[in-house]
């Protein structure tokens, strides 16, 4: 392919996608095939001679998109959203145009320069405080700052190691040596709550920690008391605790932990504090949910998903430290083939020490395009009008008095069930009819939403967060759920 071809193909590829985004509502969102469609019509070698744009497009539409879950559609309110919008593609394609592979400053300094200003806008415009900031007021070197990460999980992952070096120093500063350090990593103990998001189980996996799951309230909260009792039965048995996850909006319910509590806690007790708000941390954009927040300029790290509630595309994954000494001291590894630069270093930061792999994309130019391009009035306006849609659908939900909801009804997550008053049965009854709904709802095809179970309780959880979506959608979706219900109740009594 030339340049003269590929013009014409990325027309036509730029036409395909508008097509697709006009028409997406009108498809299923769900797929329906079945367990290795894909393999039967696919060659099972890789073409020996080169095939035509044409025929790739063809395969694409009829073999593809069948297999595609349409996560864009306005009608997709399954687990949480990942937006997409035009500009944050806009910059996807400059990304791939220039195709860094961004370990350094060296690499492209653009790259680098633009990451750490892109990050400090999204920290100031959701209200981080100044200690995240990469650069300070007087446009010195600050000691913390911001990185783009692949996903929360990477961000955890990374803030663990950072924090086991923390803890590891102490010892040594309190006179440990290193051999009896290394002889007490395995006691080192991170603290999760049975609502953070498995990430966390995930990351004390891969580094190689105990794990302490405590258990969350009545409103599915990390508590300042449940996380003291864990710490002082840890410490009695000879355990070091490290680090714990406070989350603000888990994935169940949209629960907001104890987080100055926690914070206290983890000052007292020396952990590091990771606040993990992968999806509600878009909301703090708005003003008014920052009080919710208290507590997050405490922390040692705070991460949210761009790529889910803020019209970025996937992958992009916000990550602060207060103090970037721990991260890049853990991951740093220096080779003569990666020169570092001499003299001024305040915008001269080697990323690839704040992350996982070596290489990276130039995800900050898709960041700065949607926030160019929606400007921080466009990106609130987008968070509003979800949280005024979750609102209105709860409204509705209790005034039909078949449902209940399970959870406050802060962000855009409505998490609800059928009463069990009105399912004749035991608890057993309750939840399959629960289940049923879930099932009955997705296979009439024209919404999609998933399930969970709280503390065994089955329940059902839209989110709503579509980039395109508009009121009608939401009233779809209500309009789904109320029939389904009817028909799921029916049948049970017929029973």
């Amino acid at each position: 392919m030339d340049v003269n071809e590929f013009r014409k193909r990325g027309k036509e590829m730029v036409d395909f996608i508008a097509d697709y985004y006009e028409n997406v509502d009108k498809a299923p969102p769900m797929s329906t095939v079945q367990p290795g469609y894909l393999y039967s019509l696919m060659p099972h070698e890789a073409p020996e001679e080169p095939e035509s744009f044409e025929d790739i497009q063809r395969d694409i539409e009829t073999k593809i998109m069948p297999g595609m879950t349409h996560w864009q559609s306005s009608n997709f309110f399954g687990w949480y959203p990942s937006n997409s919008s035009f500009p944050a593609m806009l910059g996807d394609m400059a990304s791939s145009m220039f195709n860094i592979v961004g370990f350094n400053w060296i690499c492209s300094p653009a790259a680098t320069e633009l990451e750490t200003v892109v990050m400090d806008w999204l920290g100031k415009l959701i209200g981080l405080n100044s200690r995240f900031m990469a650069i300070k007021e007087d446009g010195t070197e600050g000691d913390g700052g911001g990185v783009i990460q692949g996903t929360a999980s990477e961000a955890h992952i990374v803030v663990m190691i950072a924090a086991r070096e923390m803890t590891i120093d102490r010892l040594k500063t309190n006179g440990m040596g290193n051999n009896d350090v290394d002889l007490v990593r395995h006691k080192l103990v991170a603290y999760f709550s049975d609502q953070t998001h498995s990430a966390g189980q995930k990351a004390a996996n891969i580094i190689g920690c105990q794990v302490r799951i405590i258990k969350s309230d009545a409103n599915f909260r990390l508590t300042k008391r449940a996380l003291q009792d864990a710490i002082c039965k840890d410490k009695s048995a000879g355990l070091i605790p490290f680090f714990v996850c406070a989350t603000f909006g888990t994935t169940n319910t949209a629960a907001i932990d104890d987080l100055s509590g926690i914070a206290d806690t983890a000052e007292s007790e020396h952990l590091w504090l990771h606040i993990d708000a992968a999806y509600a941390g878009a909301a703090l954009v708005c003003p008014e949910f920052r009080p919710l927040a208290h507590g997050i300029d405490r922390a040692h790290s705070f991460n949210f998903n761009p790529h889910k509630w803020m019209l970025t595309n996937f992958d992009c994954s916000a990550l602060w430290v207060a103090d970037s000494t721990h991260l890049v001291g853990a991951l740093s590894i220096e080779r003569e083939y990666l020169p570092k630069v001499k003299g001024a270093s305040d915008f001269v930061k080697d990323y690839r020490n704040w992350q996982l792999p070596l290489g990276r994309r130039f995800r900050a130019l898709k960041l700065w395009f949607v926030m160019r391009m929606y400007g921080a009035s466009g990106i609130r306006a987008h968070i509003r009008k979800h949280v005024k849609e979750a609102k209105w659908l709860e409204a509705q939900l209790v005034e039909d008095g078949r449902f209940e909801i399970m959870a406050p009804v802060v962000f855009g997550l409505v998490v609800f069930r059928v009463k069990a008053s009105i399912i004749a049965g035991n608890a057993h009854d309750v939840n399959k009819t629960n289940a049923e709904l879930v099932k009955r709802i997705n296979n009439d095809g024209r919404v999609f939403l998933v399930g969970t179970k709280l503390r065994g309780v089955d329940a059902l959880r839209p989110a709503i967060g579509s980039s395109r979506g508009t009121p009608e959608n939401t009233a779809l979706l209500l309009k789904v759920i109320k029939e389904c219900t009817t028909n799921v109740l029916s049948e049970h009594s017929n029973q």
